[in-house]
């Protein structure tokens, strides 16, 4: 099970995200949404909704969301 201290928050070049203030906001955030997950997860089972179906539905919105933003690229410090 991935927990937060297992996300590895990267930038666009595949660095790690070094600022502990982002990372601090990116796993409340993740915390906020795998309990809005879990909680979706146990409404659709109990409603006869399977677990596999569940996961399949929510995986293929995951994989279609963009962001309306570019994604930020570090600059070297020389300027270039």
């Amino acid at each position: 099970m991935l927990n937060k201290t297992e996300a590895r928050w990267k930038r666009a070049d595949g660095s790690a995200l070094a600022c502990t203030e982002k990372i601090k906001v990116l796993n409340e955030n993740f915390d906020e949404i795998r309990e809005h997950l879990k909680d979706a997860l146990d409404d659709a089972v109990l409603m006869g909704c399977s677990e596999t179906s569940f996961k399949k539905i929510y995986l293929e919105m995951i994989s279609e969301l963009h962001s309306e933003y570019p994604e930020q690229i570090e600059q070297k410090k020389d300027g270039s």
